[in-house]
């Protein structure tokens, strides 16, 4: 598939069918997730992928922010951010910044955005692989018990999930938001030399 094709289909898919998705798509999918951008390339991200049984489990555990819908994707991966490798990377003598843990350096919260654009190559490769998938949100409260659900270290923070599977919906799933808001034209959000 062209990458153009691959942006312009790109949406969240929330309704899945009971096919499974092969190892080999799934193997794409993450091989693109690590390829991502990595601040000082720290590579502080960790990603949990869960089928069978562990995705079972997942289920049982928490309430999905994706909907029950999405409860039937054959695989979830959950994308981790670590700020301490980010700190640690920093503090090394390429790096200069020789105070470990000064975290008052970053203007942002770098771990957590290449972490969010690893998930959105892995959005983008479901759609290339043919399937669909939508990313959700998860409940701060329950990330403790999902580290120990599934042996994750207390540096690594879920920056949200990833239902993945094949699509069991054409177009835009009901009740989401592009049904109810329309996109905002390319001129109000790209702006070229000036904001105004």
């Amino acid at each position: 598939m062209e990458f153009q094709d691959v942006v312009r289909r790109r949406r969240m898919v929330r309704r899945f069918t009971d096919e499974p998705v092969s190892d080999e798509s799934i193997q794409r999918i993450m091989r693109n997730a690590v390829r991502g951008p990595s601040a000082g390339f720290s590579q502080g991200q960790g990603f949990l992928v869960l089928r069978g049984e562990e995705l079972v489990e997942l289920r049982e555990m928490f309430e999905w922010w994706g909907g029950e819908e999405a409860k039937t994707a054959p695989v979830v991966v959950i994308p981790f951010s670590a700020k301490s490798v980010y700190l640690e990377r920093y503090s090394q003598s390429d790096k200069a910044w020789t105070s470990l843990g000064d975290e008052d350096r970053w203007p942002v919260p770098y771990w957590d955005i290449d972490t969010g654009m690893a998930a959105l190559l892995i959005l983008q490769t479901a759609v290339d692989e043919g399937l669909g998938a939508v990313f959700f949100g998860t409940d701060k409260e329950t990330w403790p018990e999902l580290r120990a659900a599934f042996g994750v270290p207390d540096a690594y923070v879920p920056i949200g999930m990833i239902a993945i599977g094949h699509p069991a919906e054409e177009g835009i799933s009901e009740g989401a938001s592009p049904l109810r808001r329309k996109r905002k034209s390319f001129d109000e959000v790209v702006h070229w030399g000036q904001w105004t």
